[in-house]
């Protein structure tokens, strides 16, 4: 099993909309990107200085599982809109075995 991790750091102007925005968006995914086993999608609730705004936790059987993902048609036009929105993102890739 493949997880693979997303923090973002939203940008203010429109904060709180965009990231419900994200939010509905990637979990939109689920279903709809077939090498995708299953997304959490997790807006914070944290005040502290470190926190990031919204973070994500996605499954896959294989690395090429995850390499599908990425270029998926719908992944891409999340990420579109996602880079538009945030200021940066930080991300981890492990397996899980």
């Amino acid at each position: 099993m493949v997880v693979h991790i997303v923090m973002f750091k939203f940008k203010e102007k429109n904060r709180e909309p965009n990231m419900i925005r994200a939010k509905q968006i990637l979990e939109g995914l689920v279903g709809t990107v077939p090498t995708l086993r299953s997304m959490d999608v997790g807006l914070n609730f944290s005040e502290e200085e470190r926190a990031m705004d919204l973070s994500i936790i996605t499954t896959f059987e294989t690395k090429e599982g995850l390499e599908a993902y990425a270029v998926h048609p719908e992944h891409l036009k999340a990420v579109e809109f996602i880079k538009q929105v945030v200021e940066y993102s930080k991300v981890v890739d492990y397996e899980n075995t």
